[in-house]
This record gives C-alpha cells, sequence and structure tokens, in this order.
C-alpha cells in the first residue's frame, strides 16, 4: 500500500489506517475472534496504523490491540489517546488533560498493549480547565523518556492547535471528516498546512451511513451508540439518505460501492490525509483497503462536490457537541 508522511518529523504510515473501536464497544455486539482477525488481515494487507484509545471498552480495545501484535511491533504503527476518563463499569467522568493524568494515563496504555513505547499519542479531547501548554507540555516529557514517539490532538481548534504546536512539534490532527462532514475545510486544514501537520479523518464512512447498509434505525444492534445520533434519528435519517442515494449512482456508474468511493475521495483530498476507517470484520476491511485503488478525475471530485456539498448532512455530528472542537 502507499505511505504517507504525519507531519515533518518523520512518521510515515500507510494511505489508509484502521480504527479500532467499534471492536469492543459502541457499534452492537463485539465478536474477539472475528476482531482479532480483521487485524492480522489488516496487516497482511499492508495497512500499518491501528487506531485506538485507553476509553474503548473501555481499556479492553487497547488490550486487544496489544495481544494482536505482539510478535508483529514492527509491522505497527500504533496510535492511542488519552483524556476522556471512564471508570471501570464505562461510567464518563469528564476529560483531564493535567500533566498527573497524563504521565497516569500514558503509564496505563503502555501497559495495556504490551509495549515500550506508544508511535502516536493523541489527546482526545481538550481539557477546557487546563492550558494546552501545560498538557502537550507532559505529552513533551514522554518523548524525551522514550515512551511516546509522536504527538498528536483530536477535535482541537485553529488556535489550540498552534499553541500546542508551539509547545512541541504535533505530527497529527485527528477530526471526523467525510463528504457528510466537511468542515475541517473551512479552517482545520488549512492551518494544518500550514504548519506542516498531518490529518488523520475519523468517521470517513460516516459511522458507517455513507456506506449504504443502513436504510433504516432497524438495521441497527438495539446497543448501538449511533441510535442516538442526531444524523440516524427520524427525519435526519431520510434526509440524509438522500444524499447517500446521489453517492450510490455515482458509485454504480464506477463499479465500486458507495462506501469505497467516499473513502476514495477523502483520500484524493491531499497526500497528508490519512483516513482510518473503523470495521470489525474482515470483508469490509477488504473492501476499504481497495479504495486506496481507485481514482477519481475531475469530472468525478465535481459531481461527488455537487452530490455532497459543505453542510449537506442534516444533524449534528453527535448528540452533544460541547466537549468537541476547543
Amino acid at each position: 500500500m502507499e505511505k504517507r508522511k504525519l507531519g515533518s518529523k518523520g512518521l510515515e504510515v500507510s494511505a489508509e489506517g484502521l480504527g479500532c473501536m467499534g471492536m469492543s464497544e459502541f457499534y452492537g455486539a463485539a465478536d474477539e475472534a472475528e476482531a482479532e482477525a480483521t487485524i492480522q488481515r489488516a496487516l497482511e494487507l499492508g495497512v500499518s496504523l491501528l487506531d485506538t484509545a485507553d476509553m474503548y471498552g473501555p481499556f479492553t480495545n487497547e488490550e486487544l490491540v496489544g495481544r494482536v501484535i505482539a510478535g508483529r511491533r514492527d509491522e505497527v504503527v500504533l496510535a492511542t489517546k488519552f483524556g476522556n476518563v471512564r471508570g471501570p463499569n464505562g461510567e464518563r467522568l469528564g476529560v483531564r488533560g493535567d500533566p498527573e493524568y497524563v504521565r497516569e494515563a500514558c503509564e496505563a496504555s503502555l501497559r495495556r498493549l504490551g509495549i515500550d513505547a506508544i508511535d502516536l499519542y493523541y489527546q482526545h479531547r481538550v481539557d477546557p480547565k487546563v492550558p494546552i501548554e501545560e498538557t502537550v507540555g507532559a505529552m513533551a516529557e514522554l518523548v524525551e523518556q522514550g515512551k511516546v514517539r509522536h504527538l498528536g490532538l483530536s477535535e482541537a481548534a485553529p488556535e489550540t492547535i498552534r499553541r500546542a504546536h508551539a509547545t512541541h512539534p504535533i505530527a497529527a490532527l485527528q477530526t471526523e471528516y467525510s463528504l457528510w462532514s466537511r468542515d475541517p475545510e473551512d479552517e482545520i486544514l488549512p492551518t494544518l498546512r500550514e504548519l506542516g501537520i498531518g490529518f488523520v479523518p475519523y468517521s470517513p464512512l460516516g459511522r458507517g451511513f455513507l456506506t449504504g447498509r443502513f436504510r433504516s434505525l432497524d438495521d441497527l444492534d438495539e446497543d448501538d451508540f449511533r441510535r442516538a445520533n442526531p444524523r440516524f434519528e427520524g427525519a435526519n435519517f431520510e434526509r440524509n439518505m438522500e444524499l447517500v442515494k446521489r453517492v450510490e449512482e455515482i458509485a454504480a456508474e464506477k463499479d465500486v460501492t458507495a462506501g469505497q468511493l467516499a473513502l476514495a475521495w477523502v483520500l484524493a483530498q491531499g497526500d497528508d490525509l490519512v483516513p482510518i476507517p473503523g470495521t470489525k470484520r474482515r470483508s469490509y476491511l477488504e473492501e476499504n483497503v481497495a479504495a486506496t485503488e481507485i481514482e477519481l478525475s475531475e469530472e468525478d471530485l465535481r459531481r461527488l462536490d455537487e452530490a455532497a456539498p459543505r453542510g449537506a448532512a442534516v444533524g449534528d455530528r453527535y448528540a452533544d457537541m460541547s466537549p468537541v472542537g476547543l
């Protein structure tokens, strides 16, 4: 698979990564054996960037990833995150970015993952109570100690990104970006490109909506968090399905799936972008990886712009947007 650079400090990864969150939580019932097989298959296909976080599970997703990569560490660029604090029973305990917590969280992640150093360590959400310079300063100490190789941020605003980068070079920013979430084009992407920071779009398939696999909420498991997602609710679902149908029409002409076309669109937005579509099944992984081979013409891109212009999706990205984009 094609390689891409994230940031200016030598971090090189596969053009497409793998988001591992749904293997442990949020998207219905987990199948650990299939999840492990999916990660193994990703490595066979040349996917090197694996994305997890301490809060997924909680805590169990890092353990899952750690088990699979044991003995294959040199094939993997491992990204994990801290900051969304959860208790052992899954309770949500807010956001923390204080230096003491940064150190505690890193040690815990290293232990669960069974590794000596994290390749890319993200602050999952910005803590409004702690200056970003303090948080990133503590993260920089982890780099000096050899426990972390590169630093990242998730869902941070342009000014926060600038202040963080001035404290220590930031390799990558992670934010939702897809045909139905194009807000980063306004300020985030220009800021990243000015500073030489890579971009890691998560949910590049719109939490699966852009694949066209969901025709109603009945297609989702009872415990799937998307049931409470504003874009999946009521009239919003129907309006957003119109967007998907337009993408499906173009995909059919190119003899690819709607999901592959949506991924190819993200990949075409620049070689400083590395999307991390999540899946817990090998079949969907293989479909997603095949999207890296799709070439889009200027006409294809123009038609997709018309089919899914900025602001086309109806509904917020999350039910509570208050912690997002500080």
